[in-house]
This record gives C-alpha cells, structure tokens and sequence, in this order.
C-alpha cells in the first residue's frame, strides 16, 4: 500500500493538560477546590491540589526534541511543543504527521485518576473526576469532531461510582476508560476479587473497552538500584505481561465475555509465547489448580477479549499468524520518548512491507475503528480526507523541526530520584 494512502489511527498518545482543564466546570461550591496550574520561583510549572505541589506537568513529553536531549523532564511549557497542551495545535502535529485519529491518556491526574482518589471528601473527588471528563470529552475531543476517541478517567475508589460515571460518559460517546493494569498495587482489591463487578457489568453494557496502560500500576520493574535506565525501559513492557496473566487466569474475563480490554502501549511480540505458555499450563496443571475454562482455551479466551497494541514491532508484526488480527491496533505514544512522531506513517510503513493490504487496514485504523466506536469518516467528509498523503497535505508549512529544550541531567543509571520519577511518570 502506498504510503500517501494509509489511514492511521492511534490508540496510545497523551496529553498534557492546559490551565484551564476545570474552568467552569464545577458547581460553584468546589470551584476554589479546584487543582492550580502555577509559575514556580524557579520557572517550572506545577498543578497545585489540596496543598500539594505536582510538579509531574509534562514529564518525557519531548516530542520534536533531538534524542539526545531526552529525559524525563520537561518540568514547564516553555520546554514543550504546544501540540502537547493546545488543542489547535495538536491536529497540526497530528496532520504533520499524516495520523487521523488519537485516543489521549491523561498526565497529572494519573492514569487512574489516583490524585483524585486520594481526596479524603469523596464528593469533591467526584466532582474533580466529572469535571476532568467533561473538558476531555466536549473540549480536548470535541472542539475537532472525528479526531479523538475519548477515553474518560474513573472514579476508582468505588465500583458502583465507577460504572455510574462510565455510563455517563458511554452517553457523551466515550467507548474507552482508562484503567490500572494490577489495582492491588494501587492498594484496591485485585482482579481476581468480585469487587470491579459493577465497573466491568457497565464497561459490558456501553460497549467501553478498558484500557490498562502499561506503568498504569504505579510501578515499574526495576532490577537493581545501580541498573541502567535502559533496562527500565527495556522492562517496561513486561508489567503488561503480568497484567495479561492476571487477566487470564482470573475469572474476569470468563465471567464478562463481551469484556473488551486493551493493554496500552505493551507491545504484541511476546503474545505467541504467552499464549502457548498459557494453554501448557491450563493443560499440565489444571487438575490440582482447578482452573475451568469450559469450551475455551486460555489463548482463545485471551484472543477473542485483548486488544493488544504495538509501536513499533517487527517481530510482533511478522508474527501476525500467531494473533488474533482483529485485535491489533497501532499506537503513536505522542509526545513521549517511544513516539514515532513525526515519521510514524515511515516507521509503521516499514513494518508492514509484504503485508495484504487488507491486513494493513486493520492495524492501521479499522480495528480501531470497530473496537472503540469509533467513526472519523463522517465528520471529516469521507475517507479520502483522512488519509496521510490529505492530513499532510493540510500540514504543509507547519514547522517540525527539531527544537532544543533543557538537556536531561539524568546519567545513565537508574538511580533512586530516577525511580521515583519513572513511577511518577506511569502513575
């Protein structure tokens, strides 16, 4: 397939949240309760929230820097583009870069919403998390109708609050919720317990994938303290794995099975071997663990229910045969280090050299398409004006050249304060 003809759709970026997220979006009693955006003494930015200061504004959102000058600052916006924040001029880098569509996780408020969850009145923390939605749907999404799929943030200290927001959510069109990929390590009840029941029945009822986003724990692996931070990121992916695990061997996935669950910015080249793992297991020991799958297998069950998503990964791609195509979909990760942005049509064309075109279109958007409810063609005018070859086209003289920020100070070992901010950075 030509490059100029591909349609892409991504199902992992992020943003970075403007001051204005809760503007008018409170009843009047919580208003001055709302989370600050402020200009430190030293002028780096920080969201201030009952008297907390969150300097975590725009951590490794480096996109358009040299890879050199990577690292896990930025710590204000004047080191970061603005299509990290600003709405306008994120279709721009978007269009650069020929992708149509962006499923956006969130940054300060972690990826569960665990900042507000941790807010003692539970009625405020509510009215924080329906604020958060409300702006993410009807501005972030809505002021560039077909280009986002909303995914909204949960309100996770209780299932029933939980499944009542997803549905008010389900009603303003958000099919995604962003989700943790092990709770317990959060401190709430694990997979295996009955506890997410009412969560899971309303993701089930609204058609809502769950997204659990790797780091989405609040951990990440760390072999040693000494260990360089390239083993960090080499690991990373693995807290997905073990996420797989506990999604597979818990009864959740067998109790809901029209439960959809995407793991988020994992990767797919270790499937095969998981999966095959999965059944040797379930075939070898199944009589003294008691585990019953019925008429399924554990790779089918995990099949038919994971969504699974890739970056950048020859071998996942060349070992397609081995998954479940249906539920691969690609991801920019913009604007963190992983991110392909602005090559990512480049990038995704070189992994898919010898692929049927059909195939192609399935990673490339209609998988994301049909898994998140997603319709893009419609509000953009038909097909022909999503394509990279047209959003390109749209782009021309939008400036994507390398532009220089504050260098990381960061050595090449995973030192304590790195750890700290590595995980401040997946919470």
């Amino acid at each position: 397939m030509d490059i100029n003809d591909l349609v892409l759709v991504s199902v992992d970026d992020h943003v970075v949240e403007p001051p204005n997220v809760f503007e008018g979006r409170l009843p009047s009693k919580y208003q001055d309760l709302a989370p600050k955006f402020t200009t430190r003494d030293d002028g780096s930015n920080a969201w201030v929230y009952e008297g907390n200061v969150l300097t975590n504004v725009a951590l490794n959102a480096v996109a358009g820097r040299p890879p050199e000058e990577y690292g896990f600052e930025p710590t204000s916006f004047d080191q970061i583009r603005k299509g990290t924040y600003d709405i306008h001029e994120r279709i721009k880098d978007m269009d650069a870069n020929g992708v149509l569509g962006s499923l956006c996780f969130p940054s300060f408020p972690q990826f569960c919403g665990q900042l507000f969850a941790r807010t003692a009145d539970k009625d405020v923390a509510l009215a924080m998390v329906r604020a958060y939605n409300d702006w993410h749907i009807d501005e972030w999404c809505g002021t560039y109708p077909g280009r986002f799929i909303p995914c909204s943030l949960p309100a996770i200290w209780d299932p029933q609050v939980i499944a009542d927001e997803v549905r008010r959510c389900a009603r303003k069109g958000a099919h995604a919720v962003t989700w943790s990929e092990n709770a317990s390590a959060l401190g709430w009840p694990s997979i295996y317990s009955d506890h997410w029941d009412p969560f899971f029945a309303a993701c089930v009822d609204e058609d809502v994938v769950v997204c659990m986003h790797i780091g989405s724990s609040s951990q990440i692996v760390v072999t040693a303290p000494d260990a360089a931070v390239d083993t960090m990121i080499n690991l990373t992916p693995m807290n997905i794995v073990q996420a797989a695990a506990d999604l597979v061997w818990s009864q959740t996935l067998r109790k809901f099975p029209k439960l959809k669950v995407a793991l988020s910015e994992g990767g797919i080249g270790w499937i095969p071997y998981f999966l095959e793992r999965a059944d040797y297991v379930y075939d070898h020991h199944k009589a003294w663990t008691g585990q019953d799958f019925g008429a399924r297998r554990p790779s089918e069950v995990f099949s038919e229910q994971v969504i699974t998503c890739f970056i950048d990964d020859r071998f996942g791609v060349t070992s397609r045969e081995y998954l479940n195509l249906d539920n691969v979909c690609w991801e920019c990760d913009y604007p963190h280090s992983d991110s392909t942005w602005p090559q990512s049509p480049e990038k995704f064309q070189e992994h898919v050299v010898g692929v049927p075109d059909v195939e192609v279109e399935k990673l490339a958007h209609q998988n994301a398409m049909r898994l998140f409810n997603y319709d893009p063609f419609t509000p953009m005018g038909g097909k022909e004006n999503c394509t990279v070859g047209a959003l390109r086209k749209r782009a021309e003289g939008h400036d994507i050249s390398p532009h220089h920020g504050k260098k990381s100070g960061h050595a090449g070992t995973l030192s304590a304060d790195l750890v700290t901010a590595s995980a401040s950075k997946s919470s």
